[in-house]
């Protein structure tokens, strides 16, 4: 299986921060200093680059102000599977 930064789940996942962050209204450099990160954190975590553990991703669900259950959701329902696609797991 591949690193998750390399995964389309993870695209998935900075596209949405990207625009949970234009949703909010704010600039990178606002972000990042809300953070107090530099504001190439920003843009690494949004282009991808940058692997997010579950810390950070809280504190950027409250710098946009979006519940971090809520921003788990949303991620987990851009990233079903469609139905009839599932793969069935095989038995070991």
């Amino acid at each position: 299986m591949p690193k998750s930064i390399h995964r389309p789940e993870y695209a998935a996942l900075c596209a949405l921060l990207r625009e949970k962050r234009l949703e909010a209204g704010l600039q990178q450099t606002e972000v990042s200093a809300r953070l107090k990160r530099r504001q190439p954190f920003v843009s690494d975590v949004e282009r991808g680059v940058r692997r997010l553990d579950l810390i950070e991703l809280q504190d950027l669900a409250e710098v946009y102000e979006v519940d971090l259950v809520e921003l788990i959701r949303e991620y987990l329902q851009r990233t079903a599977p469609q139905s009839g696609s599932r793969k069935k797991k095989q038995p070991k």
